[in-house]
């Protein structure tokens, strides 16, 4: 007799509802940026790692809350986004400021991956005005000190020529996680990544080599949730602690057995965090 398998119910996944638009600043750089929810919501804007896109953070759209305004920028030089010369982390920023300007956004809670965990401490230090919280997931307090990535940026990055290899993006992502993400997502970020030019690639890796200030992370006044994958391949548990040092207000938040893309391994339970973190904040008066 066949032995019955057992029944498992699966909770579906909630869709996406976001539209994706292009934004031109005043200064005249176009944004592709993905955006949900009313106007008038708690307003997330979201800034993607190094090589990445709005996409980054596809998996999370869905959990989050539905009367939220939520923007998913893709950053100057990648993917959809205008080309630029000048990559550094106040570049970066400034065009998060002018986007929250430009969209007319109340106070935002900023969540940056990796550089743009980076870019969204930069934006509470440079903008303070403008964010009322920052979610920095896979964050590093510094780059320069870190012998493989130095190594890695240098012999890999800064010799890429018009083309980035799709093997090298394939490596690259898939270094990002230590465990199971939803079927093709893997693909889905390596296509995205390759839409980023080669110049971008070389221009936003040195430039994080030469952006260092850690000695200004005590001037965010702003409440910090420092989300973080104990099998990081990228960022390790020392820069965790240093952040949490010098951030005035910090919270860490561990994910066991998650590697450096943590919201793409466990996007239902990051978007909890966030809004939990959410929920501790001051509301823009």
């Amino acid at each position: 007799m066949r032995r019955k398998r057992p029944f498992v119910r699966h909770e579906p996944e909630p869709l996406m509802h976001a539209t994706v638009r292009h934004v031109r600043l005043p200064g005249g750089l176009t944004f592709e940026c993905a955006e949900q929810g009313p106007p008038g919501g708690p307003a997330l804007l979201m800034l993607h790692g190094i090589t990445d896109t709005w996409r980054s953070f596809e998996p999370v759209l869905p959990w989050l809350p539905p009367e939220w305004h939520v923007v998913s920028m893709t950053q100057r030089g990648h993917g959809g986004s205008s080309a630029a010369a000048s990559l550094r982390t106040r570049d970066f920023a400034a065009d998060a400021a002018g986007l929250i300007d430009t969209l007319g956004l109340s106070q935002v809670l900023v969540v940056g991956h990796s550089m743009g965990a980076v870019n969204a401490l930069r934006l509470a230090i440079d903008h303070p005005n403008r964010v009322r919280g920052v979610v920095a997931a896979g964050a590093f307090a510094s780059f320069s000190d870190k012998p493989e990535f130095v190594d890695f940026v240098q012999s890999q990055i800064l010799g890429l020529g018009a083309q980035v290899p799709r093997e090298l993006a394939e490596s690259f992502q898939r270094d990002t996680i230590a465990g199971p993400v939803a079927p093709r997502l893997l693909e889905t970020m390596v296509d995205e990544c390759l839409r980023t030019p080669a110049a971008t690639w070389r221009g936003a890796f040195a430039a994080l080599l030469d952006d260092d200030f850690t000695d200004e992370l005590h001037t965010i006044e702003a409440p910090v949730l420092l989300p973080w994958g104990d099998a990081d391949a990228f960022s390790p548990e020392s820069d965790q602690q240093r952040l949490e040092r010098q951030l005035p207000q910090a919270t860490r938040v561990v994910y066991a057995g998650v590697g450096h893309a943590l919201h793409w391994e466990q996007p239902r339970r990051f978007a909890a965090d966030l809004m939990r973190f959410e929920e501790t904040l001051v509301v823009p008066g």
